[in-house]
């Protein structure tokens, strides 16, 4: 597993449904108090049934049993907050260690690190910790996504590791995550902790109880530690993980995790302080009873497309996985509405559909390119054979709008398109964070505009950027695969192949014009000075006056200047 600071954070907001919101993470170095923003105190459970109470009846992914002969703790529902039902459950023996006290000296300097992170680990932390405790294990372990991700489901390594628990693709498909064109499992949040926790058993095993040495292998791989502590029985040595020459990687990352749990397990004695994170489930494990588009599954349960996608990371694509699985993790609240309106929902209605009228030399495969979907779904779609033919002039239904998605879905699924492989970030397709890097910085690298930045991550102009952290810098990398999504040569009628979404704006040269969509909580003063322009240009290109109010999802020309890039 690859150690990754982080990437774009999730964090809960205060709204009717209790949806997440994508915000940037930043890393400021000001040694003050941490205090957490006060989370949402979650409605009562009364809708639904938590996911790590469900049977395997319930839902696509039930909870794994306890190991045989080690009974689970006790559930620890009597705690109000969940940090103290994490403290609860630490059970690794201290340790006075110096790589320690250096690791815990750098999370002291950025404060503002531990705050966005249990933000983020909000909506997780009481499925993670309820899983842990049922198996009898450390709670300590519940951390490690803060070292792994930094609590961000949509984090990705240079090594390929993707999710909370970062599994790289080998080591997802050897502990039972999926990973194909539609979903990838180690984004799943339910199905990565069952995963993970499964692999972090089986090392814990393997190493004799030896949970330092576990860790240490869950960072770098199991055969690199049990070589090198073949090499030190050999040489007469200790075997513990001090005394073991691991790559440098893995020699920061344990003394990382005991570091943070050292913070999260006693913030007082550090001069931190960290708001509570009520003890109750955020989410739910819903059927769907089949294949759903992602936006009509957002409309019946009433949340906003990206807020579902920041529950279910897994799914990267404009709808769930054909094949399944045949779930969606809600909010509580949301969960009665969602089966309710799903209940009244005919067949045709699960997926968003438009007709295109086949050109000449059309193919299936070429379609479904063009619609950013598979030869499959076309083919089911309108009921044709796998290797069906189609004519000039027929008319296929065909997906719609499925090239306007959250940036974070885009990246991950031009990501396993190999249009955002890491490796090609200098074909400018992606670009991943570097220390020092600013939006104007990587604008001026990549040829990007800052509103272009701005727009196709979902970024605020405050935004600060975390080294690791993967920008999507174009159309090419994030939306239409098929750079002529239609022909314009036929005007007495629509021209075969239109596809509706419009796609996100791309780099643009100096001199024209780009599009900066405003979010909550933005103002022409911050977005001016992100941007390297004057508010007074602002207003001019969009006929402000001097009392006009900005508000969330207005548009706003930005001229491409000198200044802007």
């Amino acid at each position: 597993m690859a150690d990754q600071d982080s990437n774009s954070p999730l964090c809960a907001r205060p709204a009717l449904l209790a949806a997440l919101l994508l915000v940037l993470a930043g890393c400021a170095a000001t040694p003050q108090t941490a205090s957490v923003p006060s989370l949402p105190s979650q409605v009562p459970i009364s809708l639904g049934t938590p996911v790590a109470d469900m049977t395997a009846g319930d839902v696509a992914h039930p909870p794994s049993p306890a190991p045989e002969g080690k009974p689970a703790k006790p559930a620890g529902e009597s705690y109000r907050d969940v940090l103290d039902r994490l403290r609860a459950g630490y059970a690794l023996e201290p340790v006075d260690e110096p790589r320690i006290d250096r690791e815990t000296e750098w999370f002291l300097r950025h404060p503002d690190y531990i705050e966005r992170t249990l933000n983020r680990a909000a909506p997780y932390l009481h499925h993670i910790i309820s899983e842990v405790e049922r198996r009898g294990l450390p709670a300590e372990l519940a951390v490690l996504p803060i070292i792994e991700s930094a609590y961000e489901p949509y984090a990705y390594s240079s090594a390929r590791a993707a999710g909370l628990w970062q599994f790289i693709p080998a080591t997802g498909t050897r502990f039972g995550l999926k990973q194909n064109w539609w979903y990838d499992g180690r984004r799943d949040v339910v199905s990565a902790t069952r995963a993970a926790l499964d692999y972090l058993e089986w090392l814990h095993n393997m190493f004799n109880g030896d949970w330092l040495l576990a860790i240490a292998a869950y960072n770098c791989g199991e055969m690199a530690v049990d070589r090198q502590v073949r090499a030190n029985i050999a040489a007469g040595k200790p075997t513990d993980f001090w005394n073991l020459k691991l790559p440098a990687e893995t020699r920061a990352y344990v003394p990382k995790l005991l570091a943070m749990s050292r913070l999260v397990g006693n913030p007082a004695a550090y001069g931190l302080e960290f708001s509570g994170i009520p003890n109750e489930p955020f989410f739910v494990s819903v059927e769907t009873g089949g294949q759903i588009d992602m936006a009509v599954a957002a409309k019946l349960a009433g949340l906003d497309t990206s807020d579902l996608y920041a529950l279910n990371p897994a799914f990267h694509r404009f709808a769930t996985d054909p094949a399944g699985p045949h779930f969606l993790l809600l909010p509580i609240e949301s969960a009665d509405t969602f089966r309710q309106n799903l209940l009244q929902l005919t067949e045709d209605q699960r997926m968003r559909v438009e007709r295109y009228e086949v050109r000449k030399g059309d193919t299936v495969a070429g379609i479904a390119k063009r619609f950013g979907t598979t030869p499959a779904m076309i083919a089911e779609l309108n009921g044709l054979p796998a290797k069906a033919t189609v004519a000039a002039d027929a008319e296929l239904r065909v997906p719609s709008a499925v090239f306007n998605l959250p940036p974070k879905v885009l990246a991950a699924a031009a990501l396993v398109d190999g249009r955002g492989s890491l490796k090609r970030a200098k074909s400018r397709q992606v670009h991943v964070v570097k220390r020092g890097d600013s939006l104007s910085a990587i604008a001026r690298k990549t040829g990007v505009p800052v509103a272009s930045l701005m727009s196709l991550n979902g970024l605020k102009p405050s935004a600060t950027l975390r080294a690791g952290q993967t920008l999507v810098l174009g159309s090419t990398a994030a939306s239409v695969p098929d750079k002529k999504p239609a022909a314009t040569a036929d005007k007495a009628k629509p021209a075969p192949g239109k596809a509706t979404a419009e796609a996100a704006p791309a780099s643009t040269p100096a001199g024209k014009k780009v599009t900066y969509v405003v979010r909550a909580g933005d103002t022409l003063f911050a977005i001016a000075r992100a941007l390297e322009v004057s508010v007074a240009d602002l207003r001019n290109w969009n006929r402000l006056g001097k009392t006009d109010a900005i508000r969330p999802g207005q548009k706003l020309v930005v001229h491409n200047t000198a200044k802007a890039r």
